[in-house]
């Protein structure tokens, strides 16, 4: 009988719970900035530029924080503005 490895499901774990607290950080900062509408397409392309990095093995670590930049960009290019990394993780970090 094959028995799940807790190990990989701490891990598994761990990283759902980083993803969820770094998508509700972006999206809170977005709502914020640009309201609920721009809010809910940023999450959808958060959620896209998290898919990219879903090859990697389960047991690595992800860089959430470089999706949220990704997303990122992909709004300022929506928006047509350039708002400064500061801006961003200002808002995220808070």
């Amino acid at each position: 009988m094959n028995e799940p490895d807790p190990f990989s499901e701490s891990i598994y774990e761990k990283q759902t719970h980083l993803a969820e607290r770094e998508l509700s950080a972006f999206v809170t900062a977005v709502t914020e900035l640009y309201g609920p509408q721009q809010a809910g397409l940023a999450a959808e392309e958060w959620i896209e530029e998290s898919e990219l990095i879903d090859d990697l093995p389960r047991f690595e670590a992800r860089n959430w924080r470089a999706v949220t930049m990704a997303a990122s960009a992909r709004l300022a290019n929506r928006l047509n503005v350039r708002p400064t990394s500061a801006e961003i993780a200002r808002h995220i970090d808070n």
